[in-house]
Formats: C-alpha cells, structure tokens, sequence
C-alpha cells in the first residue's frame, strides 16, 4: 500500500510501499500480550471518535497519532492527489495556533512529528515527554475543523507536491512502473490512481477543492485516535475529553464508505515500460487478491504465509528455483499487501541475469506458482514460514510508534482490537490446504498484470544518426 510520509514542515514528502504490514502486525500483538506491553484499552467520545490506548512504561515518551478514515481512494474523480495536498495543507495553521506554531512547538519539546497519506486513510502523529501529550492533543484537536487556507500559502505548497511528483515518480522508472501496473489492475476501483494524484490533475487543485475535501471528511466521527506510551487509559481519556471531545461530529460522514468495485477479471494484462536510465530490466506481476478485510475466514493469513513462502529469503521457492537451481535470475521476491479495505495485491517479482528473456523467468515463476497451487507447500516449510512471522514479536516490542501505526492502520480500515490480537494465533492455524487453496484460486494469471522494466535505447541510436 503507498503511503507519503511529511518529513518536516518544509520538507518534500516519500512514497513507499506499506509491505507484509500483518507480518510485522502479528509481531507487535504478540509483544502486546506480554507482560511489559498491555492490551489496548479503546472507548469512544460522544462525537464519535474512537480512542485506543496503548499502556507502555518503560520509557517517559508517548507517540499520538490521529488517523481519518479518508485516502486517495476516497478522492473526487478528477481530482486526484487531493488527500495528500490536503496532508501538506493541513500545516499551514489554525486561528488559533498560526502556521509553523505546532511543529515549532514540537520541535522546542524535544519531539518529532510526521504525517503520511495512503490509499484509506490519512494521519498525523508526534512523539513527545509523556508531560506534553496535552499540548500536542490541543494542537491536533484544533486543527481537526480549524484549519484556515489562504492563495498564498495553498499555491505555493501545490508547486512542492509537484516537486515531489518529479522526483518520487517522474524521475524514477520503478515507481513509474509500479504507477502503470496499478493503474491496469484496476479497471474501475479509485485503487488504480496513485496517492500522489495524476500531474495533470494535481496542476490543477486549487483552496476551494482542498476546503471542500476537508469540510467534507475531516470531523471526530471519521478518525481513531491512538496513544501509545507512558500513559494510562483515564488519563488519555481525560485529555481528550478536554480537546478532541469540543469538535463538532459531521452528521453527512457515511458509517461504512462504498466504492465502486473491480469486475471478475478476465484476461492478464501487460505492461512495459522503457527508461533509457534503467540499467537492470526487471519484472513484477500483481494478481488480484482479497485484503484482510474482504477476505473470507483464513484467507489472508494463508495469503500472508503464501508470499512468506514464494518469496521471502533465500529458502524461499522463487529464490531456491530461479537463482539457485536454475541460475535464471538475480533476485526474487513476493509480497501481500493486506492491509486494505477493498480488493489489494499480491506481487511477486524477479531481477533476470543478463541475457535471460522475461519469457523464460515469467515460465519459470509460473511453474513455481503451479507447483504449490497442485501440490502445497512442505510441512517443515510451513512450520518454518509460521514460527517467523509469530517470532518477529522479539525484535518489535521495542517501538511504541510502530505499535500505534500499525493499531491505527488496522482500525482505521476497520478491523477490530480482537481481529489484530489474534493475528498470530490465525496465522498459527494456517494448513498446508489453505496455502495451496489461496495459490490455487487467487494466483490465477487472468487475475494479473505483469509489467515489464527494460532499458530505452532509442535515444541513443537517435543521437548517433544525428
């Protein structure tokens, strides 16, 4: 899943992807259920905005974070790119707390700040001395439905997501390709258009089309608040009652948020993209898959194991059939993107050695893929695949930011506390049938669309007729 994550209030914005976010999830819960980490506490405020509160007292910090159930995909047709603008906007102040005041404030108290925009939701956090989490909660309440835009200030800051369009996609052919097959996967789901938005359309953005989508999605009832740290749940409580608890509900917000859907696919898709500053081709193909939200019971943990499996490592099939056995490739690598609220992807993907066609490591993936789908995975594979993600618990259990983004990711695209917590015990219960099933039914190739990275030598050959 892509994200923009804010760096600083000046700063240009990074894109990434939001890889295996279960895998690391699954590690983070089962460090919650220890003895040093408690379970979350959550209630609601009259306004309708959820609270979830993370207990952990090992250090006098706290990381608090507000997610609004919006994203790119939320995004009036025509207007792409406007939740991430509306992200960049969302620092230009208050009439209460002018523009710089907040991060200015953060940064005298020794914090840091971030924000990111994704597909289905949008957020904000700072990590502060857990003395200072009322400060950074009156902040963040007041910009909920305060925020104040003027010409100079908003066309400015469209010229730095521009920017960042140019360096982020325009200026690099991976994520050009990665744009490309995206927008071929999805035929009619806003999931086809990137965070960033369109060139095209971004140019176009304006104070009015900003206001609107802020008027519009930015309210208590259409966000969870998680604080994760040296806190106790009535004490959050208390703070947020203070601040959060005086915004203003927006009674319009829908309870559940309806888009249009992807047709049964048909037939595979292709795509190829020439860069004459590409120096290694390359391939990936995505398919199709439900997410942790759409999928039926058992079927995203399987998915999960199922690219642990394919493509995790140096004992994984793809690396063990194209780079070991058959010397076919450089790198290999698989991927499920399940934290979604609508239809994700699966991707796998291969760096060809020199002078091997994408025709014969597209046969030799394919064969791996069948493989599975017919014959499952080994016993002693899966014990293994399983004991990892479930063990990733011991190197997690020391980031409270990462525990509260990945809370707050989880609960914005509206899973529950019990779904998360017991990730680690559905991933325990995978069988080798149900990996084989999700590679069988899933990784069918009329789900897919393969894209193809090679290098541009037109202009060279141009430049020698010249």
């Amino acid at each position: 899943m892509t994200q923009s994550f804010r760096r600083s209030p000046k700063a240009s914005f990074a894109i990434f992807a939001f890889l295996s976010f279960f895998v690391a999830l699954g590690s983070t819960v089962a460090r919650a259920q220890s003895a040093e980490v408690q379970r979350p506490a959550s209630f609601t405020l009259a306004n309708g905005l959820q609270i979830v509160v993370i207990p952990d007292h090992r250090t006098p910090v706290v990381t608090h974070m507000i997610w609004y159930k919006v994203g790119s995909a939320d995004e009036t047709p025509g207007k792409s790119g406007l939740a991430h603008f509306l992200e960049h906007l969302m620092f230009k102040g208050t009439k209460r707390f002018p523009a710089g005041q907040f991060s200015q404030t953060v940064i005298r108290i020794g914090g840091q700040e971030n924000a990111f925009t994704s597909t289905d939701y949008t957020g904000y956090f700072q990590r502060v001395p857990r003395d200072k989490l009322a400060t950074v909660m009156e902040f963040e309440a007041d910009r909920m439905t305060g925020l104040t835009l003027k010409d100079e200030n908003v066309l400015p800051e469209r010229d730095v997501v521009l920017e960042e369009y140019n360096m982020r996609v325009a200026n690099n052919p991976d994520a050009k390709l990665s744009e490309q097959i995206m927008a071929a996967l999805y035929l009619n789901h806003p999931y086809g258009r990137p965070v960033i938005g369109w060139r095209h359309e971004i140019e176009q953005l304006n104070r009015e089309d900003a206001l609107e989508f802020y008027k519009r999605f930015y309210a208590p009832n259409n966000a969870t608040l998680v604080v994760a740290g040296d806190v106790e749940p009535e004490e959050v409580r208390k703070l947020a009652e203070k601040t959060y608890g005086q915004q203003v509900r927006q009674p319009s917000i829908p309870a559940k948020r309806i888009r249009p859907q992807e047709p049964t696919p048909i037939a595979p898709r292709t795509v190829t993209l020439a860069d004459p500053r590409v120096e290694q081709p390359s391939l990936r193909r995505y398919y199709l898959v439900p997410s942790a939200v759409t999928a039926a019971a058992g079927e995203a943990p399987a998915l999960e194991v199922l690219a642990q499996v394919l493509g995790a490592g140096s004992n994984s099939y793809l690396y063990r059939s194209l780079v070991v056995e058959r010397g076919l490739a450089i790198s290999t690598g698989a991927w499920y993107n399940g934290s979604a609220l609508d239809p994700t992807q699966f991707a796998v993907s291969a760096v060809p050695k020199p002078g091997i066609g994408f025709p014969e490591i597209e046969d030799a993936i394919e064969k791996v893929i069948a493989d599975v789908a017919q014959n499952g995975v080994r016993a002693e594979d899966l014990d293994r695949v399983k004991t990892q993600l479930i063990s990733e618990a011991t190197y997690a259990r020391d980031n409270q930011s990462t525990m509260a983004r990945w809370y707050g990711g989880a609960l914005t695209i509206g899973l529950t506390i019990d779904q998360i917590v017991s990730w680690p015990d559905r991933v325990r219960a995978v069988t080798g049938d149900q990996v084989r099933d999700a590679a069988r039914t899933w990784l069918e190739k009329n789900r897919s669309v393969t894209g193809y990275l090679i290098k541009d030598t037109t202009a060279k050959r141009e430049d020698k007729r010249s």
